[in-house]
């Protein structure tokens, strides 16, 4: 995020409007000081000022996952999901993923698995929104039972993206997919005081919904880089987490909301990177008391799976 606002602050097009100008020369001072989530939280931007943001937003963002998939085509990078992976159960009805990100890395990370990515669109070249169609297009089998039908699926993960994927765009009016670069607007929703009405649209509403059904159903979370920080999702995870769901966070670095949950639940284990007196390692929360453990990375997802799988 902090990569992101610095990327605004230098290239958001000198093109605006007089009026979207002196709007940005108040936010983008702030970018640096509270983030760009907090500066676009003290000022909302304007339908085309947001649009110029949403732009920016998706090409940079476009161009980091672009070498990274590189990468990995390359075969000379492994994605942190993929190694995770093989070691999850996969439920018949798909591994849900829930993801604020816009790139397509969680995709391609389950597709090197060696799982289908159900993401609610239906085609291949330009999709439609269509989570029927998208559904029992992995139904690989039926057979009469007795008097009941079964269907064999194939593995899957459902991919939920409440704020936005690359690959989103609008076509006369309806939301449509489509994997390559178009000289038009992403549908992704920017930080900021605009975000919870974005998130009424289609398709964000039905990626919504899905998500946080497959928040209210789970037994148990794997919660990796989440900061706890948006409305959309937290009014089913938190009080889900509260209510005893056995819970694991992985990140950099706590957010200070997520280092309340983690002190305040005993269901709740959390892992961080910490230095001590010059020496790496995790710091975990458990049963709300921190413990250092030198030499060790479990709060990184690769050195989680090497360590404890």
């Amino acid at each position: 995020m902090g990569a992101l606002g610095h990327h605004l602050v230098t290239h958001i097009p000198a093109s605006l409007t007089p009026g979207d100008n002196e709007l940005w020369e108040e936010i983008h001072p702030l970018i640096e000081k509270e983030g760009l989530e907090g500066a676009l939280l003290k000022h909302a931007p304007t339908p085309s000022l947001e649009a110029a943001i949403v732009q920016s937003t998706g090409d940079f963002i476009a161009a980091a996952e672009a070498g990274i998939i590189s990468e990995v085509f390359n075969n000379s990078r492994t994605l942190r999901l993929t190694r995770l992976i093989p070691h999850l159960l996969k439920p018949d009805a798909g591994i849900p993923i829930v993801t604020t990100n816009y790139d397509r890395l969680a995709e391609l990370a389950c597709e090197e698995a060696g799982l289908g990515v159900d993401t609610m669109f239906a085609g291949h070249f330009a999709a439609r929104l269509d989570p029927q169609d998208s559904y029992w297009s992995f139904c690989r089998s039926v057979k009469l039972v007795g008097r009941n039908v079964r269907y064999k699926f194939a593995p899957k993960a459902n991919v939920f993206k409440p704020h936005g994927s690359l690959d989103w765009y609008h076509r006369e009016g309806r939301p449509v997919r489509y994997a390559g670069a178009l000289p038009l607007s992403r549908l992704i929703i920017t930080p900021g005081l605009n975000k919870f009405r974005s998130g009424y649209e289609s398709p964000f509403d039905k990626h919504r919904e899905k998500a946080n059904d497959a928040i209210d159903k789970a037994h148990r979370f794997l919660i990796i880089g989440y900061g706890f920080n948006d409305d959309h999702l937290e009014t089913h995870l938190t009080p889900r987490i509260k209510a005893g769901t056995k819970t694991v966070i992985l990140t950099r670095g706590l957010s200070p909301k997520a280092r309340e949950i983690a002190a305040e639940n005993n269901n709740v284990l959390a892992a961080e990177f910490h230095e001590e007196d010059g020496v790496s390692g995790t710091r975990f929360i458990i049963d709300g008391a921190e413990i250092f453990y030198p030499a060790i990375d479990y709060w990184d997802l690769d050195g989680f799976v090497r360590g404890v799988f």
